[in-house]
Order: C-alpha cells, then sequence, then structure tokens
C-alpha cells in the first residue's frame, strides 16, 4: 500500500505548516529526511534534507506508530516554518521516496473508516464540522463527529439483535421447555422501537442547518425588500434606487444571527404590468423563491402575501408611509429602527425549525436507512408469521449496517470522502 502525504493545516504562508503521512512508509521516509526517527509520540526538532543532502529546514518531527492513531497506520508528522518554498522544498523530496505519493481529497479520513478508526456517519460528522460556519453547525457536527448518531444507532442495533436471538431461538426450540413462547410484551418492544425511529425522521433534517433557514424578502416595487436586505446582512450587498424594478434577479447570501445560520434572500419586485422582458423573468424567479423560502418577509399591501408570511411594516422614517393594521414588525432599515428585534424573532422561529444541538439529527443518507428500519419494524404485529418477522428484523439489521457503513458502496464513499480538503 503507498504511503500518503499532504499539507494537512491552512493555506500558506503561515507561521507553522503541518504536513503529515500515513502508510508502512511513514517510518522509512522520516529517517531519510530526518535523519533518525523520534521515540513514539515524543515531539524532536531534527533537521530535514533532501537526497543530496541540503537542508529543507528545522523542524519538529512526531513519529505515530499505528494501529493507535486516527487513521490505523503507522503516521508521522512534520511541523514546518510555514513559508510556500519551504513547503513545496519537503514535498518535493517526500515524493521522491520509495512508495509515497500526494494524498487524494479526504483519504486519510477514508482510510480512518476503512481501518475502523471511524465509522461513516462520524465521517460524516466530521465532514460537517470542516465545513461549519456559524455556532449551531458547529456544535451539531461536534456531537456527529464524536459518535453521537453511532452511539444511538448502536443502541437500535443492539435491541433488534436481541429481539432476533429471542424470535431465533423460538423458531429453533420451541418446542423444549426452557424457552419461553413470544409474548405480547415482544411485540410491544417492537413496535416502541418503530415509534422511536419515527419520532427521530420526524425532526429536521442536518442539510437544513448546512443550507441554512431560507429566508426570502418578498414584495412589490419601491417597498424597501433591498434596503431591509443591506440593514439585515449589515452591508451594502444590493443596489437600492427609488426607481422601480431596480432588482432584477435572485440575490442571496449566508449570514448567522446569534450563530443560527440563514440563507437571506432578495428578490424582484412583484408586479404584473410590466413590460420589460428581463424584469419578468425575475419576477418568474421571484414567485419560484416564495416555494422555496421557509420563511417570507412580506412587505407588500397587507393579506397580499403568500400563506404563513410576516408581515412586515417598512419606512417608518418616511411621513406617509404605507401602514398596516397588524404587522409583525415595524422597521425602518434606513434608521434601523425596529432591526434588532426583527432579527431576535427570526432567530427564534429559526431555532425551532433546524436540528438541536444535543437531540440528534439525521441527514437524507441517514434518514433514508432509518425509514428503512422503522418500516419493516412497523410490518411486525402479534399476527405476523414468524418467519415474516424474522426476515424484518434482518431488514431492520442490515439497514442500520448500511448507515454506519458496515455495508457500503464504493461509489457513496467517493462521494462523501470527496467533500474533505487534500490534508484531511
Amino acid at each position: 500500500m503507498d504511503t500518503i502525504f499532504a499539507l494537512s493545516s491552512g493555506k500558506p504562508p503561515a507561521a507553522i505548516a503541518v504536513v503529515r503521512l500515513s502508510g508502512p512508509h511513514s517510518r522509512p521516509a522520516l529517517d531519510s529526511l530526518a535523519g533518525r526517527v523520534p521515540q513514539p509520540r515524543r515531539v524532536s526538532l531534527v533537521k530535514l534534507r533532501d537526497g543530496e543532502g541540503n537542508i529543507l529546514d528545522h523542524a519538529l518531527a512526531l513519529w505515530l506508530p499505528g494501529p493507535d492513531t486516527v487513521s490505523g497506520e503507522d503516521m508521522a508528522e512534520l511541523h514546518l516554518h510555514g513559508g510556500r518554498a519551504v513547503i513545496a522544498a519537503v514535498e518535493s523530496a517526500l515524493a521522491q521516496l520509495p512508495g509515497m505519493r500526494a494524498a487524494e481529497p479526504g483519504e486519510f479520513t477514508r482510510r480512518a473508516f476503512a481501518n475502523g478508526r471511524m465509522d461513516l456517519a462520524e465521517a460524516e460528522g466530521l465532514a460537517e464540522l470542516l465545513s461549519a460556519e456559524s455556532e449551531l453547525q458547529r456544535r451539531l457536527a461536534v456531537e456527529l463527529a464524536g459518535g453521537a448518531l453511532s452511539a444511538q444507532v448502536g443502541a437500535w442495533l443492539e435491541h433488534v439483535l436481541l429481539l432476533s436471538a429471542e424470535l431465533e431461538a423460538q423458531l429453533d426450540f420451541g418446542d423444549e421447555d426452557d424457552v419461553a413462547a413470544l409474548d405480547s410484551a415482544f411485540f410491544a418492544r417492537i413496535e416502541a422501537l418503530a415509534v422511536e425511529l419515527a419520532n427521530w425522521l420526524a425532526r429536521p433534517r442536518t442539510e437544513r442547518l448546512r443550507e441554512g433557514f431560507r429566508l426570502v424578502i418578498a414584495g412589490p416595487p419601491n417597498a424597501g425588500k433591498s434596503t431591509l436586505f443591506n440593514a439585515l446582512l449589515e452591508s451594502e450587498a444590493a443596489i437600492t434606487s427609488a426607481q422601480a424594478g431596480t432588482t432584477r434577479d435572485v440575490l442571496e447570501r449566508p449570514v448567522a444571527f446569534d450563530g443560527v445560520p440563514f440563507s437571506l434572500v432578495d428578490t424582484a419586485g412583484l408586479r404584473g404590468d410590466t413590460e420589460d422582458e428581463i424584469e419578468r423573468i425575475g419576477i418568474g424567479r421571484a414567485q419560484a423563491e416564495l416555494a422555496r423560502a421557509d420563511l417570507v418577509l412580506w412587505l407588500g399591501p397587507e393579506g397580499e402575501g403568500p400563506e404563513g408570511a410576516w408581515e412586515i411594516e417598512t419606512k417608518l422614517d418616511e411621513s406617509g408611509h404605507a401602514a398596516k393594521h397588524a404587522p409583525r414588525h415595524r422597521v425602518s432599515a434606513l434608521t434601523g429602527a425596529g432591526v434588532a428585534a426583527l432579527k431576535q424573532a427570526l432567530v427564534a422561529h429559526a431555532r425551532d425549525a433546524l436540528p438541536k444541538p444535543g437531540e440528534g439529527a439525521l441527514n437524507a443518507r441517514q434518514a433514508r436507512f432509518v425509514g428503512d428500519a422503522q418500516h419493516a419494524l412497523a410490518m411486525v404485529g402479534p399476527g405476523v408469521d414468524a418467519l415474516l418477522v424474522a426476515e424484518n428484523l434482518r431488514v431492520a439489521r442490515a439497514a442500520f449496517d448500511r448507515l454506519t457503513g458496515r455495508a457500503s458502496t464504493e461509489d457513496m464513499l467517493d462521494t462523501l470522502f470527496g467533500r474533505f480538503c487534500i490534508g484531511k
């Protein structure tokens, strides 16, 4: 097997750069560059030299013999000065050594998965952690990467295994005196597990947290949509003008309020009498965004927005502005009046719609397998033939195995680990 190496720290230049090695040639590679192999798991100051004896850098070296490493293999780390030329020289020297090659994206984590150092649910959590941009995303990802979901799936699997063992004993030895017959409590335990899985399936998916709560600002031209968009972002992201139809297309920006991720969308003014073809296209896209929204802030005439929209009264700073009888919020995006209160209300509303740390959440892939297990268990009841009960329990066990990666396809693994950076 090849030994892989990659820069595992941030983009240079930086104060320190960490180059990581993993595989059976890690020890000889470290010996070749440093002239010796330090004591295991002890940092040592070394001089790194290329094949011709030229000094590449004064660095810190760390030798990590497997299998008790993050990848399950022999590993080494080189802590270099973080200049681009230093990193390039060390990587070039490594590439010239026997059995060494540059790592592919996610290859370190994939080896950890292949060597049993983490399961697929933990790997997915690590991928979410690497892409986390808000506090809520980070907290949920830490739980997943730390094995919270894996532990839960393990408990479900153990429960099903115990049920399967009881059933198999009855099928094989039911005519013997010391084997208890299946009773109503057996099926009640299956039903309780099916209900628990259904409750998990009813929770918001992790994709909603990754993408952010989708908040669409809509209304007719000159209602103050882009001004409110800029005020919520606290930047001049959208062009504002008194001229009707200034916004011609959908403008989307990610933002976090109090650690809660949002996808904030500004739209073209909604009206039906324009002769401008480009504006008509923009209006069509705005209407499509209304259908995708988790919540619409409606700045138009009261009662004319989509169902469930929040009525927002804008332009409080202008005398004679279009007042609303019962708006959810009144704001002046120009002066900032009411904007902070609107943000607080949005955070409270979004928290209820997004996965909550400590509660547990599934992504779409995981939910598919939990759904398979739940469906199989829900088909079981006191009147069902024992052989069919055994088959449904087997289906549930197989679904849990696929969720954690005990039974996986290469295409799915390629897709997952391709999300990681090179050094991960």
